[in-house]
């Protein structure tokens, strides 16, 4: 047989990025928005909780929905629709039809990584080689470098052409990723015939949901860094977006690395407790920070910051690719994003709880409060629990 058909790559990768591209660019134009919009932080959090809310119910149907029918019959209608919602975006007059911008987002990036772990688990049945590691490696550091460009690209956007362009941005975006998918995504099959419950617990094991509950913990405590961090740069410590954007390099230039070194290791419950160990090292840092203190401190929180993000996103996508029942391993992938954005939509309202109509320093030392209890939650979890020492390799 032949082995992987690396002309499916490039339009996994197109698809897979374009929700990651949406959450890191918006991380920077939170502040913007609400100024221009005269929105508060408590307002203007609704847009992360509405693309994460609408993901996190979708990705699983999505998932569900592609074991049955196939990737491409999902992907390119779901696509064209992150498209229409870049549309509507640009031309929002007010906060509430942003929102509803981002539910179309939230709903057209559905499909991306649900298709590329279906088109995964087919190619490995094809070709008779379960050894998806590089494969996964490049989906994740090909969304790390997507996360690298978003926050500094998000600034230049927003110093060119205002906020809007943040949303214009999907537009160009969305047509390459539909054309891509149109011309290398193979013809479906339908998986089965039959008629199937759209959450079938009987792919759900032990180690599965342990994963599931790491990927909550762990997103609960990035998400709040990311969003709540980069607002505080913005508002008490008075950097532009775009000096955020690029204080923020170093973190995803660190992830990229990190994922790049680690990708192949099967040792995943040790990368886990040295990603939730990083997690509390950054939450106990970031609680002496001040409008005024040093910039190495800063630069400190970003760097370490790196090892989580490099780590845990390909572990936990490595872990449910091993840990699920290979006929519903587009189901379980939609089901680990969904984790993955619960975790978003609790940081999200915890912020919106926390900043309220402002964002400054006591608010964001409240937040760092609640990262740190969660994040060393998350690192025990990940030195007691043995379950990944059984996943097979």
């Amino acid at each position: 047989m032949s082995g992987f058909d690396r002309r499916l790559i490039t339009p996994l990768v197109a698809g897979a990025v374009l929700n990651p591209i949406n959450s890191t660019i918006l991380s920077v134009a939170l502040v913007p928005i609400g100024l221009a919009l005269g929105e508060p932080p408590s307002a203007t959090a609704w847009l992360v909780t509405a693309l994460y809310v609408t993901t996190a119910i979708g990705q699983p149907v999505a998932g569900r929905l592609i074991d049955t029918y196939g990737p491409r019959r999902l992907f390119l209608p779901a696509t064209a629709l992150v498209g229409i919602a870049g549309v509507l975006g640009t031309v929002a007059p007010n906060l509430a039809v942003l929102v509803v911008a981002r539910v179309l987002l939230g709903i057209g990036t559905c499909a991306g990584y649900p298709a590329a772990m279906r088109l995964l688990r087919d190619e490995a049945d094809r070709t008779g080689e379960d050894s998806p590691g590089g494969v996964l490696t490049i989906l994740a550091i090909s969304t790390q470098t997507v996360a690298v460009i978003g926050p500094p690209l998000g600034g230049l956007l927003i110093d060119l052409g205002g906020w809007r362009t943040t949303l214009a941005i999907n537009i160009p975006l969305a047509a390459v990723a539909f054309a891509l998918g149109w011309r290398y995504f193979p013809r479906d099959e339908p998986h089965r015939a039959e008629r199937a419950p759209l959450f079938d617990l009987r792919g759900l094991n032990a180690p599965l949901l342990i994963t599931y509950v790491r990927a909550l913990l762990a997103n609960i405590v990035s998400y709040g860094f990311i969003y709540g961090f980069t607002q505080w740069l913005q508002a008490s410590r008075g950097l532009s977006p775009s000096q955020a954007g690029l204080l923020l390099l170093p973190l995803f230039a660190t992830a990229i690395g990190v994922a790049a070194v680690t990708g192949r290791s099967q040792a995943l419950r040790a990368k886990l407790v040295v990603a939730s160990a990083a997690q509390v090292v950054v939450c106990v840092l970031m609680l002496v920070l001040t409008p005024a203190g040093p910039l190495w401190i800063l630069v400190v929180i970003v760097l370490v910051s790196g090892l989580p993000q490099g780590l845990n996103g390909l572990t936990l996508q490595h872990s449910v690719y091993r840990q699920a029942d290979p006929a519903r391993v587009g189901a379980s992938a939609g089901l680990l994003r969904t984790f993955v954005y619960l975790g978003a939509i609790v940081s999200a309202s915890v912020q919106g709880l926390v900043f309220g109509d402002h964002v400054d320093t006591d608010g964001l030392r409240t937040l760092t409060v609640f990262l740190v209890a969660v994040s060393i939650v998350f690192l025990l979890i990940n030195v007691f629990d043995k379950s990944l020492k059984r996943t097979r390799s």
